[in-house]
């Protein structure tokens, strides 16, 4: 759980400099803060995606394991 909280951390702060860097961007163009808005857009959708992952193994189960359990009784289907 505290691989969760900590996403959800490094989420918030990142959040408020962008918001921080939407300002600055705001009082005139600046290609080194557009810059920097881009690489923290791409980073918080690394974690968003981390964050649905782990929210999912959390709630079903490690991935491998759910294929493995679904190719067996796939393969019984078959069998039957």
């Amino acid at each position: 759980m505290t691989e969760l909280h900590e996403i959800k951390r490094e989420i918030e702060v990142l959040s408020e400099q962008r918001s921080e860097l939407w300002t600055q961007l705001s009082q005139g163009f600046d290609a080194t803060v557009s810059t920097e808005l881009k690489e923290i857009d791409a980073r918080l959708n690394l974690l968003w995606d981390e964050h649905r992952a782990v929210k999912a193994r959390l709630r079903f189960g490690d991935r491998e394991k759910i294929i493995k359990r679904a190719r067996t009784e796939e393969r019984l289907l078959r069998a039957a």
